[in-house]
C-alpha cells in the first residue's frame, strides 16, 4: 500500500508550512506561497458536501463480515459470497451490500493503539488517544466547523439513533457549539422541536424568557455575548421555525422505502441521513451498537449485520440514484474488531490490530482493498495484542482520516489552537493514495 506522500513523516512535530520552508531552505522560501496555493487550487471547487459515518458501536467483527476466514481455524463463523468488486468474497451476512460494493472500498488492515470501548471510540472519532489535559474534537465536528455553512438552520453536526453515551462525537476544544445534536429515534416525533402553542402564546413565552434572560446578564461579569446562553436560544429559535426541519421527520417517505431501510432505529437513521445531506448537513453519524459479542458471537454478529446490510446498502443505492454519491463521503466503521481465537464461551473478544472498515463516495476511489490480514494473526500471548503479527499495509485512524480530509478538501497538517493556544493538526496521519480521487493523487 502506498500513503500519500510528503514531509509529514519526516518533520511530524513541525506544522506543513514550517517543513516546507526547512525543506525548500531560505533562498527558496519565496515559492511556497506559490505551492500553497496550487495545493488549494488542486484541491478545487469538487470538494465532498457531506459525510456520513455509520458507527459500529461494539466492535463489530471482521471476521463475519468484510474479512471472513472460514478455511481457517477461527471458530464457528459465517460463508463466503461473491461481490461486485472482482476477487472481493465478503461474510453472507451481507447479501445486499455486495451488490453495491463497488462504489465503494474495503480496508481490511486498519489498525488502532487502543482495544477499551471508551478509549478506542475517543481514538476511532478523534484520531487522537485520549489526553488528560485536552478533549480533542472528533472529525465530523472538525469538517462541521471547518466547512460550516451559513445557509443551514438546522445542527450541521447530528447523531441519529445514538444515546447520551461517550459514541456520540464531541467538539471538543472547539466547543459545544460543534457536539452533535443528539436524535435518539430518527424519524419520530422530536419532543419540543415545535412550537405547541399558537404565535402569540408563544411571543408572551419569549418575553418571559427575556425577563429570565436580562437577569441573568445583570449577575454575571463576563458579557452575555460572550457566553452561549444568547446565541443557543436563537438558535433553537430559527431551527424551530425552519422548513429544513422536515429533513429530520419520513414527512413524504414511502412505508415501503422504509421498510428497504429497515423500520428500526438504524434503518431509519440511515433513512434521515440521506434527507440530511439533501438538505446540506455536513456531518452525520448514525450507530448501531450490539457488536460487543464476548459470549455467542456468531448470532450477535448475524443479528446486528442484519440490520445493517440492507440500511447501508440502501442508503448508497438511493444516494446513488439521487446524484449525490460523488458528494457525499459513507464511513463505515467500529472502534476496533474482534479476536480471531473464539472464547470458551463462544465468543470473540476485542481486536485492534487488524480489523476492516468500508468507505466511499465523495470522489473517492472504489473498488479497492486494501490490506491483507492472517486470520490467525501470529498470535503469540492472548494477553498481549502487542507480540501479535500487524496486517499487511496497515492503516491507521490518523491515515484514514487524512485521506477523508483531503478527499474533502482540507489540509489534514492544517492547525487548530485549543484554547490555551496549544496547536493540534486535523490528523496526524497520512492518506492512502489509492484511494484519493484522481486530481488528488
Amino acid at each position: 500500500m502506498i500513503h500519500h506522500t510528503g514531509l509529514h513523516s519526516l518533520f511530524s512535530s513541525l506544522t506543513r508550512r514550517q517543513a516546507l520552508q526547512i525543506g525548500l531552505g531560505t533562498g527558496l522560501s519565496f515559492l511556497l506561497p506559490t505551492l500553497e496555493a496550487r495545493s488549494a487550487e488542486k484541491r478545487g471547487k469538487e470538494r465532498p458536501k457531506s459525510i456520513i459515518v455509520l458507527w459500529m458501536g461494539g466492535g463489530p467483527s471482521q471476521l463475519e463480515s468484510w474479512d471472513p476466514h472460514p478455511e481457517r481455524s477461527v471458530g464457528e463463523t459465517v460463508s463466503k459470497i461473491s461481490t461486485t468488486i472482482p476477487g472481493l468474497e465478503i461474510g453472507d451476512t451481507l447479501p445486499q451490500m455486495a451488490e453495491q460494493i463497488h462504489h465503494l472500498s474495503v480496508i481490511r488492515s486498519m489498525v488502532s493503539k487502543e482495544g477499551d470501548h471508551e478509549r478506542g471510540t475517543y481514538y476511532a472519532q478523534t484520531g487522537y488517544r485520549p489526553d488528560p489535559s485536552v478533549i480533542h474534537p472528533s472529525m465530523t465536528a472538525v469538517i462541521s466547523k471547518q466547512l460550516k455553512r451559513d445557509d443551514i438552520e438546522i445542527p450541521q453536526h447530528i447523531s441519529l439513533a445514538s444515546g447520551d453515551g461517550f459514541v456520540v462525537p464531541r467538539g471538543g476544544f472547539l466547543g459545544a457549539d460543534y457536539d452533535a445534536f443528539r436524535i435518539y429515534d430518527p424519524g419520530r416525533n422530536i419532543h419540543n422541536m415545535r412550537p405547541g402553542v399558537d404565535e402569540a402564546r408563544q411571543k408572551r413565552r419569549l418575553e418571559g424568557l427575556d425577563v429570565v434572560s436580562d437577569a441573568f446578564a445583570s449577575l454575571r461579569q463576563m458579557p452575555v455575548a460572550k457566553t452561549n446562553h444568547q446565541s443557543v436560544i436563537e438558535k433553537a429559535l430559527t431551527m424551530m421555525s425552519s422548513s429544513q426541519l422536515e429533513a429530520l421527520t419520513l414527512e413524504g417517505e414511502s412505508q415501503s422505502t422504509i421498510d428497504r431501510y429497515g423500520d428500526n432505529r438504524f434503518g431509519r437513521g440511515c433513512l434521515v441521513a440521506r434527507r440530511l445531506v439533501e438538505q446540506g448537513v455536513r456531518a452525520i453519524q448514525v450507530v448501531l451498537s450490539g457488536f460487543d459479542t464476548h459470549v455467542n458471537n456468531l448470532d450477535g454478529q448475524r443479528k446486528q449485520f442484519g440490520i445493517l446490510d440492507p440500511a447501508f446498502a440502501t442508503l448508497i443505492a438511493d444516494l446513488k440514484e439521487r446524484d449525490l454519491l460523488d458528494s457525499t463521503i459513507v464511513l463505515c466503521l467500529g472502534e476496533f474488531g474482534r479476536t480471531p481465537k473464539i472464547n470458551p464461551l463462544e465468543g470473540r473478544d476485542h481486536w485492534p490490530i487488524g480489523f476492516s472498515c468500508v468507505l466511499g463516495g465523495g470522489g473517492l476511489a472504489a473498488g479497492h482493498v486494501i490490506g491483507e490480514t492472517d486470520p490467525n494473526a501470529g498470535q503469540t500471548n492472548e494477553q498481549q495484542l502487542t507480540k501479535t503479527t500487524p496486517p499487511e499495509s496497515p492503516v491507521s485512524i490518523p491515515d484514514l482520516y487524512a485521506t477523508i480530509l483531503t478527499t474533502m478538501g482540507l489540509d489534514p497538517y492544517e492547525e487548530l489552537q485549543s484554547p490555551i493556544g496549544r496547536p493540534f493538526m486535523l490528523s496526524e496521519g497520512m492518506a492512502v493514495t489509492e484511494l484519493l480521487p484522481e486530481r488528488l493523487r
